[in-house]
């Protein structure tokens, strides 16, 4: 007796293994025994055929589990041989032999075969109606397979929607990642990632990105790793990666290949080319700024794997300003673009983003440099002048740049301080100046760089508050300015003039206010040492945001 009844296809994600399947009631009561085979039993079972003579073996075409009694194979030792043979050419996932009266044990000639061939050959001890068995591995399969298309249907549903509403890369690929319950990295042709989901708390999954993906992707790595290339219009951007993971009704491929065009819609309506590099900067620039990276390690293995050395290397914070004229509104992407261009060109290793708080108005940037090459003030002044034409080049826009280098230090926190050293140095600077390029460097401000690596420790932050209270209390009572007149005055010690118009006051309504801040601090600010305290004070505060 032949009975063959499958359907075309079936997704090898949700088809149920031998192993399985001798636990189901019907094939657990009949009492099955493994004779051979045992690290086969998690092959997938594609069908259950009921097969009674040999010559159902050339009907097969893999995948199947034969059930049988054994009434129609042959008695001779070279028939069971060429049975088994066959059976293992044909590729069948295993044979369940029911014993009984006619056959009370499993024919050695063809148990030898399969354990040859490394196939599960079972035997069921008790009687057993097949019927039973084939329909509860087939309800099994059939319903697993109306399982898969639903899940493909949802799926397919997500990121359309994705696609319609316009979401950016980086929660296109927080959704693949969440769908699969694995790490999903989108990375751009030269392997560098772009972004990430998934990873939090697992700091190797980016750990020496560019060198396991350039393995994996010539098959040499060994990681397993799902890669889908995103494309459209001819036009290949990247690859979208799949770590390791769980198995998905709709199937992992197919989930990553809609999340992959997806991505490619997204990409086609990017204003630019460098679109997912500077959103990439920003989501990264804005994680250290702000502090939002469970370890310093992970944080690290994120900047590398977007191109940014960390490990043995002197990193720096740069601040770039523009002062434009009033009423000005320079393109931003186009400055960012221009920087990124230029530090490239300059062979510096860097990461450009506008700075987080946008109403700040400033780039920033992460360089990366060996110990033994220092960022020179030419490579500096090449950079803002990229900016200065990029500005120019936006009708109506234009003015001076003014490029600010922290110190080097090894480490995020030291790129942390470097950044706040920066953005001091930039808030310092002329606004006045109508054109060119100037280069500030923390180097020159020991004060401020004392402060900003003290700036976390809470004794610095108490001598902030100890000495600026009674003027902080002013200012919020009163709506003043006397934290800012302060401010004008440490920056300009010894000249109340320039001190007066960096306030925009004038000089006796300044001389007004250095008076009451004099009477409110019950200090005098002519003392070298307490203008220098109050200075350290302000800039703590200050590089507290």
């Amino acid at each position: 007796m032949d009975e063959t009844d499958r359907p075309e296809s079936v997704s090898p994600v949700v088809l149920p293994t031998i192993r399985e399947i001798l636990r189901f009631d019907e094939v657990a009561a009949a009492l099955p025994e493994v004779l051979s085979g045992d690290d086969a039993l998690d092959r997938p079972v594609r069908w259950v055929h009921v097969s009674e003579t040999a010559s159902s073996a050339r009907l097969v075409s893999g995948g199947e589990l034969l059930l049988s009694t054994g009434a129609g194979w042959p008695t001779d030792d070279a028939g069971l041989r060429g049975l088994a043979e066959q059976l293992a050419g044909g590729g069948i996932a295993g044979l369940v032999l029911e014993l009984g009266e006619r056959m009370p044990s499993a024919p050695t000639a063809l148990l030898d075969g399969f354990r040859a061939a490394g196939l599960p050959f079972v035997v069921l001890h008790r009687e057993v109606r097949f019927i039973a068995i084939t329909e509860a591995v087939h309800s099994r399969i059939i319903a697993d397979q109306m399982g898969a298309l639903r899940a493909r249907d949802e799926i397919h549903a997500l990121f359309t929607e994705l696609s319609l509403r316009g979401s950016p890369a980086d929660f296109i690929v927080a959704q693949a990642a969440r769908a699969l319950d694995a790490p999903v990295v989108l990375e751009d042709l030269n392997h560098r990632v772009i972004a990430a989901s998934g990873i939090d708390g697992d700091e190797q999954a980016l750990r020496d990105w560019e060198q396991r993906s350039r393995q994996e992707h010539r098959g040499t790595g060994g990681e397993r790793w799902l890669i889908t290339p995103i494309e459209a219009r001819g036009m290949r951007w990247g690859h979208l990666v799949a770590l390791p993971g769980r198995a998905h009704p709709a199937g992992r491929s197919n989930v990553l290949e809609q999340a992959a065009v997806a991505l490619a819609l997204s990409r086609l309506a990017d204003r630019d080319a460098d679109e997912w590099t500077r959103q990439s900067h920003d989501r990264l620039l804005g994680a250290l700024l702000g502090r939002r990276f469970a370890t310093e390690s992970g944080l690290v293995a994120r900047f590398e794997a977007s191109g940014l050395p960390v490990a043995g290397r002197a990193l720096s914070g740069v601040a770039i300003g523009l002062h434009a004229a009033a009423g000005q509104t320079p393109d931003v992407a186009a400055l960012v673009a221009a920087a990124t261009a230029e530090a490239r060109d300059q062979g510096v290793d860097a990461l450009v983003s506008q700075h987080p708080d946008r109403a700040s108005g400033m780039l920033v940037l992460a360089i990366s440099s060996r110990p033994e090459r220092s960022v020179t003030d030419a490579t500096l002044t090449a950079i803002g002048t990229a900016v200065a034409r990029a500005a120019a080049a936006n009708p109506g826009t234009g003015g001076a740049v003014t490029v600010a280098l922290g110190s080097e230090a090894p480490g995020i926190p030291g790129l942390l301080a470097s950044v706040a050293e920066a953005g001091q140095l930039l808030a310092r600077a002329d606004p006045r100046r109508s054109q060119g390029v100037t280069v500030l460097r923390a180097e020159h401000r020991p004060l401020l760089r004392l402060v900003t690596t003290l700036g976390a420790d809470p004794r610095m932050q108490e001598h902030s508050e100890l000495m600026l209270r009674p003027l902080i209390d002013y200012d919020l009572a009163s709506g003043g300015d006397l934290l800012e007149v302060l401010r004008a005055y440490a920056a300009h010690p010894g000249n109340r003039t320039k001190a007066a118009a960096a306030s925009h006051l004038s000089r006796s309504v300044f001389y007004q206010r250095i008076a009451l801040i004099e009477e409110l601090l019950g200090m005098d600010l002519d003392d070298g040492e307490t203008l220098s305290a109050l200075h350290a004070a302000l800039l703590a505060r200050s590089a507290r945001g």
